[in-house]
C-alpha cells in the first residue's frame, strides 16, 4: 500500500552539501520525494517535535543540535514508506548500519547521524503535519 513518511536531513549533513546526494539514494531506493523545505528549525519546532525525549539525558543536546543550522524536511511516498525508509536509513548507530544505506554512508557518529525518519504511521502523519501543509504536498 501506498503511504507518506516524514524525513529530516539533519544539519551534519545539510552543512556538508550532502543533501542531493541523500536524495538520491532515497530515489533510488523507490520512494518519492513529494514535500521538500530547506530551513532553519526554531527553538520551539526543536522541542515539540523531540518532546517525546524530554526527560531523557539527550535532549538538550539534541535540540541543540537541531537548531545548529539548516535541516531539509521531506515527505516521502511509496509501497510501505515508512519501513522502507527505516530499512534505506540503516541502523542509529552508523556503526552498526548495512552497506548502502544513509547512515554508513555519510553519518559522522550517533549523534551525528545525517537522518531522521518516522519509526510508526501515525507518527509520520503527526510528523509531516508539523512541517507541512496538504497544499504543499504535490504528489
Amino acid at each position: 500500500m501506498t503511504e507518506r513518511t516524514f524525513s529530516i536531513i539533519k544539519p551534519d549533513a545539510t552543512a556538508r552539501n550532502l543533501t542531493g546526494r541523500i536524495n538520491a539514494v532515497i530515489e533510488d531506493a523507490g520512494l518519492r520525494i513529494v514535500g521538500q523545505r530547506r530551513i532553519r528549525m526554531t527553538r520551539a519546532q526543536a522541542e515539540a517535535f523531540y518532546d517525546i525525549h524530554k526527560e531523557r539525558p539527550f535532549y538538550g543536546e539534541l535540540v541543540e543540535f537541531m537548531t545548529s543550522g539548516p535541516v531539509v524536511v521531506q515527505v516521502l511516498e511509496g509501497v510501505g514508506a515508512v519501513a522502507k525508509y527505516r530499512e534505506v536509513m540503516g541502523a542509529t548507530n552508523p556503526a552498526q548500519a548495512d552497506d548502502g544505506t544513509i547512515r554508513k554512508l555519510y553519518a559522522v557518529s550517533l549523534g551525528e547521524n545525517s537522518v531522521h525518519g518516522s519509526d510508526s504511521q501515525d507518527n509520520a502523519n503527526l510528523e509531516i503535519g508539523q512541517f507541512f501543509a496538504e497544499e504543499d504536498i504535490v504528489g
